[in-house]
């Protein structure tokens, strides 16, 4: 699969992508350097889990990029977070899934 890439779309605070021409979606809020990664919306048309985890690596690396502060709201992302150990240091200090 190609790389992921990722705009943010600051107007309607979500991380977007195109796959297969529909948009890929991570809706967010953001507070005092903490960004809320509140709704994964994936196609249906894109049944592929392998997708799914490339694009939340590529939201997360960006986020990390940013020295910001992950809170996975989204239990998808929560249970990415949970199997992905490498990511836990974007926890803010206190946060655990």
């Amino acid at each position: 699969m190609d790389e992921v890439v990722i705009n943010d779309n600051e107007f309607l605070r979500q991380f977007e992508t195109q796959v297969n021409g529909k948009l890929a979606k991570i809706e967010y809020a953001s507070q005092e350097r903490k960004v809320f990664l509140t709704k994964l919306t994936i196609p249906e048309e894109v049944d592929d889990p392998a997708f799914k985890d490339q694009f939340i690596t590529a939201v997360l690396k960006q986020i990390e990029e940013r020295n910001l502060s992950v809170v996975p709201t989204s239990p998808h992302i929560a249970r990415f977070l949970r199997k992905h150990k490498e990511f836990k240091d974007l926890l803010p200090v206190g946060i655990r899934i």
